[in-house]
């Protein structure tokens, strides 16, 4: 196959290793990666939904589960809120992980030929496409017809995904927004809680697996972009990413004011979980130790940016290494 000319406009010498990683990437993704009908055995009997079943029950490793409001619950008020949250979490997933599709198609229009950014890009499009079906499938067999994300983020999804084209940086900078907080909480129950439903387990293990690659680009992407943009496009990124960081991980993490009332949850104890205690304050903080690393290291944590990150709620110590766990200070 010929390259065109126009292949030497972007592979640098100081590019190339981010580009082999690229192409690992790729392979990965085409000898280890899961199909949502394939790799899930929808049939398996002990994937039943049974609202009788305690391995519904929240457990601590989650902020409402470890609210004395909802330990004090009847036993089937803790199964019925507890499948409501793992529905409502797996719709809002689905919702983001279309924002990222989109996102990613409107990033590729500008790639040129010969671009592994391309090919990566869709494997990792073609990966979320499968995690929204499991999703969708799973909030299906519960039988709870949860909107998820409030009504403002889904009507804005279509305007959001468009940053893919018009500000990249920007767009992946958002995609770690959502992407750390929901891997963090996952990551966390699959450590703490060994007795998570089998069906939410596999779906867990299966997202928490192909997320790691979909992390890893994103903070290779900024890596190797952000250096290249103006000093205003540096600035605004810098101060605009503890804004969004903190919007979209309520977003995420924080039921919407309509499933906050489908549970029955007061509104002073939603308040208290999301995010007005101190143990829920260090939980919000340890979301982003591994952004606040990031952006450390591409320095775009100025002293103005700094503040933000703590009127954010979400400064402290960054991570030393990806996945540390617990890693944001006090």
């Amino acid at each position: 196959m010929t390259v065109t000319s126009e292949r030497p406009d972007y592979v640098s010498q100081g590019r190339q290793g981010y580009y082999d990683t690229l192409r690992t990437l790729s392979v990965a993704s085409v000898d280890h990666h899961f199909d949502a009908f394939k790799d899930i055995d929808w049939d398996d009997p002990d994937f039943v939904v049974d609202r009788n079943d305690e391995r519904w029950i929240l457990g601590p490793e989650d902020n409402l589960g470890a609210h004395p409001w909802y330990r004090t619950l009847p036993r089937d008020r803790q199964i019925e809120v507890g499948i409501y949250r793992w529905a409502l979490i797996c719709k809002v997933g689905l919702q983001f992980e279309q924002l990222l599709i989109s996102g990613i198609m409107f990033d590729n229009l500008k790639r040129r030929n010969g671009n592994p950014e391309f090919r990566y890009s869709t494997h990792e499009a073609t990966e979320e496409c499968h995690h929204t079906q499991m999703f969708q499938e799973f909030v299906n067999r519960t039988g709870t017809d949860v909107a998820g994300a409030p009504t403002w983020f889904r009507r804005l999804i279509p305007l959001v995904a468009m940053l893919g084209y018009w500000a990249p940086a920007g767009f992946w900078m958002g995609v770690l927004a959502g992407e750390e907080p929901i891997d963090h909480l996952q990551k966390r129950l699959l450590r703490a809680n060994g007795n998570l439903h089998p069906m939410l387990r596999r779906i867990i293990s299966i997202h928490v697996a192909e997320e790691a690659r979909h992390i890893g680009f994103a903070h290779q992407y900024l890596t190797q972009h952000t250096p290249h943009l103006s000093g205003r496009q540096r600035a605004l990124l810098g101060l605009a990413t503890p804004l969004v960081m903190r919007l979209l991980c309520d977003v995420i993490m924080r039921p919407s004011a309509e499933a906050i009332e489908a549970m029955g949850i007061p509104e002073e104890v939603a308040r208290e979980i999301w995010w007005d205690n101190p143990e829920a304050g260090k939980f919000l903080r340890d979301l982003f130790a591994d952004v606040r690393m990031l952006f450390d290291d591409l320095g775009l944590r100025g002293p103005v940016a700094r503040r933000l990150w703590r009127a954010m709620g979400i400064d402290g110590r960054p991570a030393r290494y990806r996945s540390e766990p617990a890693a944001a200070a006090h």
